[in-house]
């Protein structure tokens, strides 16, 4: 049998290397991943972000406000709602659609755009303005505006009220700033929008003791809005119009709002 030659040292030290720079750079790459927060689902998710920040132009008006609303189980005692749209306005900016101070609220999380409909009820005795403020923050600042919402009461604060659409030639006409008799402003943290809902009676009767939808729909609640389920609409309303959100992500755009 011959003699097995020893290995060259520079030919096993170039080997060495190689193999020490190949995980080198895996590690490298592995790290880099790690730093920048570059995975998968970090990813899925601002890519989510991203498609319900453009829902306010890309998806038809009906996807976003339909006609009819049904709002099982969404009454006071349980009792079934359905609400009908009776006005949609154009796409706006915050200065045209909120009152300053709820405009300065939401100032930390920037305002894209705002889409408002108003609905009545079945039996066209109240009304309710709901919109949509699309911002142009991410999950980390939309959680944060959240959590101040939450523990200083903002959402409370009749001075942070939304305004309301009247329409003339429908039974919202009279639906101004002097008839707002419940309300609702929603912080969504898995997607950038605030959705706010502010109701009143049909009929344009002022209201002098409005309450937020939280107390209105208390049990035992006895204030104006409460007694008329006021606190209801505007929260069933907000809650349907908000989950939408979600179905008109997943759905393929098919026409251009405008």
């Amino acid at each position: 049998m011959r003699p097995v030659p020893s290995r060259r040292p520079g030919r096993t030290a170039a080997a060495v290397a190689c193999v020490v720079l190949g995980l080198g750079l895996l590690g490298g790459a592995a790290a880099g991943t790690w730093l920048t927060g570059e995975s998968g689902p970090e990813a899925a998710r601002r890519d989510a972000y991203a498609g319900v920040r453009e829902l306010w132009h890309n998806r038809p008006v009906d996807t976003l406000f339909p006609p009819t609303l049904k709002g099982d189980d969404a009454g006071p005692g349980g009792a079934d709602r359905v609400w009908n749209r009776i006005a949609v306005a154009p796409d706006t900016d915050c200065a045209a659609a909120l009152d300053p101070l709820l405009a300065t609220a939401l100032r930390p999380v920037g305002c894209e755009r705002v889409v408002r409909a108003t609905y009545s009820d079945a039996t066209a005795s109240s009304v309710t303005t709901v919109g949509m403020v699309f911002t142009e923050a991410d999950g980390e600042a939309m959680l944060a505006l959240h959590n101040r919402f939450t523990t200083e009461g903002l959402g409370k604060r009749r001075d942070l009220m939304p305004r309301t659409l009247p329409a003339e030639g429908t039974v919202a006409e009279g639906f101004g700033s002097g008839q707002r008799a419940s309300w609702t402003v929603r912080i969504e943290t898995d997607a950038p929008v605030v959705v706010f809902a502010v109701s009143g009676f049909a009929d344009g009767r002022t209201v002098e003791d409005p309450r937020p939808a939280t107390e209105a729909t208390e049990a035992g609640a006895t204030s104006t809005a409460a007694q008329a389920g006021l606190g209801h609409d505007a929260q069933g309303i907000a809650e349907r119009i908000g989950g939408r959100l979600r179905t008109a992500t997943a759905a393929p755009a098919t026409e251009k709002d405008g």
